[in-house]
């Protein structure tokens, strides 16, 4: 697959949000399987590992290729997510897992399906579509551990331009 087309706006901001993701998610799911005190979140960490590793290494490709710059690393507010996590254990562990990371995946779900219907980019293309398989996932994945609070997915609401 060529790098046919236009990079627009939209598409470096996109590049640059898939790497940011995953240099706060890899560690979040590091983080699930020593300070998680259920199973359904350490198997939820390990969704984060595995498919932010794909998504990193595929980012890192299209960014090179596409000479579009993208940062080493997590914004200051994804950071503070991960110092907040690593200061929690057990049960709040948990509930602060999944409060911050289902809402960060609600939240570039909407992106992701912005930037898939409109990309001229063939690259940028194939990384939306693996980004909503991965997104997809680890939504899933966050949901079925039972701890999903109506709050946080009406913090994603609010957030959906009307």
């Amino acid at each position: 697959m060529g790098n046919a087309g236009a990079v627009t706006e939209l598409d470096k901001t996109f590049l640059t949000k898939v790497r940011q993701a995953g240099l706060w998610e890899m560690p979040a799911g590091r983080l699930a399987q020593t300070h998680a005190s259920s199973e359904a979140i350490k198997r939820a960490g390990m969704h984060l590992l595995d498919g932010h590793s794909k998504l990193d290494e595929l980012a890192r490709e299209d960014s090179g290729a596409l000479n579009v710059p993208i940062p080493d690393k997590a914004t200051p507010e994804q950071q503070g997510w991960v110092d907040q996590l690593k200061n929690a254990r057990g049960h709040a562990f948990d509930q602060l897992f999944v409060d911050l990371l289902r809402a960060s995946h609600g939240k570039i779900f909407i992106t992701i399906g912005e930037v898939r219907a409109t990309t001229k980019n063939a690259l940028v293309r194939r990384l939306a579509t693996q980004t909503n398989n991965t997104v997809q996932d680890h939504m899933d994945v966050l949901e079925d551990t039972g701890l999903v609070k109506d709050s946080t997915l009406d913090d994603v609401a609010s957030t959906i331009p009307k």
